[in-house]
């Protein structure tokens, strides 16, 4: 193993893919944990304290959702769910039970190291700007005394419903929110086919705001039927 400071516990029963992962993140300078079950990996996320989990659901002994909310009951480590599992369902329940992303296989491996380094970021960014009362990532700040959104030095005129939506998902930097955590933390109701389309028409109009089109960078990025996520991608203060 590597001296890098961050530690990754990867749980994933399927040996082949499992040693291509851990070799294709170790040539990245990060420390592997390897697990293949559920008990396994719970011994030595208890054992390492690891920076960051990457989980497969299909494990052996026990669904990867048990590993999962055995983590959330008592920490905010980082998960990335690789699976199999394509269907939306999924998705959206992993994400409800505290994933912070959801890659499929078969996955490239630019993408996922991408989606590895944002969320580790994003989780020390979190953990820096506790009782902060502004979130800056790039040209853009949320300042959350004033409730003000400032993008390239220039306030952007938002509702207050799209206000409070931009605000949740800054507090969130990185992590794939699903528009039920959403719809909850905004309008205090359980989800349903209207409250999913107000959300949908107050992100459009987010969106557009913030200067968002086709083929370029946005700040706010949506997985279709699943939910949105702030871009973790931050400079440097």
């Amino acid at each position: 193993m590597s001296n890098n400071k961050f530690k990754i516990l990867l749980l994933e029963d399927e040996g082949n893919i499992r040693k291509l992962v851990a070799t294709m993140l170790e040539a990245s300078g990060y420390q592997v944990i390897e697990a293949a079950t559920c008990e396994q990996g719970k011994t030595l996320y208890q054992s390492y304290m690891p920076d960051l989990v990457i989980l497969d659901l299909g494990l052996p002994d026990k669904d990867g959702k048990h590993f999962l909310q055995f983590v959330r009951e008592s920490a905010a480590t980082p998960i990335i769910v690789l699976s199999a599992r394509s269907e939306e369902r999924d998705k959206v329940e992993a994400l409800d039970l505290g994933a912070n992303d959801y890659v499929t296989k078969p996955f490239g491996s630019a993408e996922l190291l991408a989606r590895v380094r944002s969320a580790i970021r994003s989780s020390h960014i979190r953990q820096s700007d506790t009782g902060k009362k502004t979130f800056k990532v790039q040209d853009l700040v949320v300042d959350f005394e004033a409730r003000q959104v400032v993008l390239k030095n220039q306030e952007i005129k938002l509702t207050q419903t799209e206000y409070n939506i931009v605000a949740f998902l800054a507090q969130h930097c990185g992590k794939m929110m699903t528009y039920s955590a959403i719809i909850k933390a905004v309008w205090g109701e359980p989800p349903g086919e209207a409250t999913i389309k107000k959300l949908q028409v107050n992100m459009a109009n987010i969106r557009k705001k913030l200067g968002s089109r086709p083929g370029v960078s946005s700040y706010i990025m949506n997985e279709l039927g699943v939910g949105y996520r702030m871009n973790g991608e931050r400079d440097h203060d």
